[in-house]
């Protein structure tokens, strides 16, 4: 099962005890550890057609790993971008994954001392 966008973020209830999900903070995360060369990466300029649940199939077997290749290459909420826009592919999901998860454990650590 991939790791969804979802797993990274707050879940809320509303006064009908439906859940709400918050904004993740994800995205600028992976964009930035990108940016710092902290998760190593290739390009691939977008061709007509293409979108990024496409590329996630092709790189990573998994079209549902398209918010990762938009995280990474500072793309808001879409799947389909114009041609010609530069995407950065983190070659190895382990990575971001692992970092994520070692976000969390700070939080979490973080949260445990202060409370």
């Amino acid at each position: 099962m991939a790791t969804s966008r979802y797993d990274f973020t707050t879940r809320y209830k509303n006064r009908e005890g439906k859940s709400i999900i918050s904004n993740s903070e994800v995205g600028p995360l992976i964009y930035r550890a990108v940016n710092r060369n902290q998760i190593s990466f290739t390009t691939h300029v977008l061709e007509s057609g293409e979108r990024l649940d496409t590329l996630a199939g092709q790189y990573y077997g998994d079209s549902s790993y398209w918010w990762i290749l938009a995280a990474a290459s500072g793309i808001g909420w879409g799947l389909q971008v114009p041609p010609g826009t530069i995407i950065r592919i983190p070659v190895n999901i382990s990575e971001v994954v692992g970092l994520l998860i070692w976000v969390i454990s700070i939080i979490i650590i973080l949260a445990t001392w202060l409370f």
